[in-house]
């Protein structure tokens, strides 16, 4: 998660900003994690987005486990609340043409349109690149699928969750072993969560090509493509003859302490030496044995591994990893559970729908009731 210095900055109109991204605005057609992600990182840096959901059930991952209650008694699941603060939900049915130009008549009033469905449905709806220029020619406008928009590829009509793209990506065959079946998201949403890093570095690139043009772009993300850059390690290790799973010789290993599991990366002499006086054994530092990288990682499970537990055993993760790092080594605790800094809650299914329609288009109330009563938003 992005710690945004806050410094309050004084524009030309006199107006002060606290927010790198305040006035940015963006209409987000997205669901799941790929995307939500994304606009939720531009949303912590000030800009303004209203998420786009469909009525009835919403955001997919609304329907996740586990779940909470909202107050209306809807279950509001984990993905979906873990990749919307701090925005806004409006409820329009797309597949309405009235609903269409809802989303027509919005976008005139956005910088950024993004939507995160299969390739080419966006087209299909009227809603694609093409529609959104021919009404706002500065919009920029982001695509997030498994395979991409743009470019002709073979899995074009596939539909895509994290785990296809990191199976493809070649990664769970990094670590898999023998006849076993792979062990399908180690990480969990690698795949959702590359993509909504290189859209995001997307986005700000097309607002600044804006700023010095002034004119809108198409960024096309391909979750293929983002996993394939993240798991360089793969295509790295296999080129230079490491297929089985191997790190190579270096200690980049787990141990334990008195209450649970900390990480140690070692991979050069210097840090070795530091190592082994850290831990008791500065005889070690002259040891024939330990004079390669491929040394340390033989006797990894006979020396190294008993005699650096043995001195964590009396300390916590968190001092075992505070102890190292005071000498110079790269050691962190395993957590369980990661923190999150407070933010706007994720908003209830179409809490913001007459907020967003009413103060963008001036609808009345009597046409959001109308609206309402056919089933176009919610």
């Amino acid at each position: 998660m992005i710690k945004y210095i806050i410094q309050s900055v004084t524009t030309n109109d006199g107006l002060t900003s606290r927010l790198p991204l305040a006035g940015v605005r963006i209409l987000a057609l997205e669901q799941m994690q790929a995307l939500p992600y994304a606009t939720q990182l531009l949303a912590h840096l000030g800009a303004d987005v209203v998420k786009v959901e469909p009525p009835g059930s919403g955001d997919s991952g609304r329907g996740s486990l586990p779940a909470m209650t909202d107050p209306d008694g809807r279950k509001v699941g984990a993905t979906f609340l873990r990749n919307n603060l701090g925005k806004r939900s409006i409820c329009v049915n797309l597949k309405d043409p009235r609903g269409r130009e809802l989303v027509l008549d919005l976008a005139r009033h956005f910088d950024v349109v993004a939507e995160n469905s299969k390739a080419g449905a966006m087209d299909r709806l009227g809603l694609g690149f093409s529609d959104v220029a021919a009404v706002h020619p500065e919009a920029i406008y982001v695509s997030v699928s498994g395979f991409g928009n743009s470019v002709p590829t073979p899995y074009q009509d596939w539909p895509a969750y994290a785990p296809v793209v990191e199976a493809m990506s070649g990664i769970y065959e990094m670590k898999r072993t023998g006849d076993e079946p792979p062990a399908v998201a180690p990480v969990g949403a690698l795949g959702d969560i590359s993509a909504a890093l290189f859209a995001t570095i997307g986005i700000l690139a097309a607002l600044r090509h804006r700023e010095a043009t002034g004119r809108g772009q198409y960024v096309d993300i391909a979750m293929l493509d983002a996993v394939l850059a993240m798991t360089d390690i793969v295509t790295n290790f296999w080129s230079m003859g490491l297929r089985k799973g191997e790190l190579g010789p270096l200690i980049m290993h787990g141990f334990r302490a008195k209450d649970g599991w900390f990480i140690l990366q070692v991979g050069r002499p210097q840090q070795f030496m530091k190592l082994v006086e850290l831990i008791g054994h500065p005889e070690w530092a002259a040891d024939r044995r330990f004079a390669t990288r491929q040394g340390w990682v033989d006797h990894l499970e006979d020396l190294l591994r008993p005699a650096i537990e043995n001195w964590a055993s009396g300390r916590t993760k968190a001092e075992a990893s505070r102890a190292m790092s005071a000498v110079g080594l790269a050691a962190g605790r395993m957590s369980a559970v990661p923190r999150r800094p407070a933010a706007r809650r994720p908003p209830w299914l179409g809490e913001h729908t007459a907020e967003v329609l009413s103060a963008e288009l001036g609808m009345s109330d009597e046409q959001l009731a109308a609206l309402r009563d056919d089933g176009v938003i919610a």
